[in-house]
């Protein structure tokens, strides 16, 4: 007879609203664009101006989700005179980025199918 499974690590923080900020840390990754801006900037540094050609959105609309992930710590600014640079903070992102295409390619079919979760506008 087998004795008593073995306890599982906790995978989630365990400390009051530990679970809510890895939540938080995901739903700013949980817009396209966002990811799109993370993406170009894995391998260098570019301008605000290239994010837009890049993206294809206004530059308010960059700045703005430039600025949230600014804000949540994935991407850094530098500022030289009027022009700002911006950059990925942490090469772990680049990973967890290419994980999450790894894991949606796999899950493809299930995620076009999920209508608990309506796609973005």
């Amino acid at each position: 007879m087998a004795g008593a499974p073995e306890p599982v690590a906790a995978l989630l923080p365990t400390e009051p609203n530990g679970v809510e900020m890895v939540a938080k840390f995901f739903r700013a990754l949980g817009d396209p664009a966002r990811l799109r801006l993370l993406e170009y900037l894995l391998h260098d540094e570019h301008t605000v101006t290239e994010c837009v050609e890049q993206i294809g959105l206004s530059q308010g609309r960059v700045s703005t989700h430039l600025g949230c992930l600014a804000d949540c710590g994935y991407v850094q600014v530098r500022r030289q005179g009027r022009f700002a640079h911006y950059k990925v903070t942490d090469p772990r992102v680049a990973e967890l980025v290419l994980l999450a295409r790894s894991l949606a390619a796999d899950n493809a079919a299930a995620l076009a199918a999920c209508m608990r979760i309506t796609p973005t506008p």
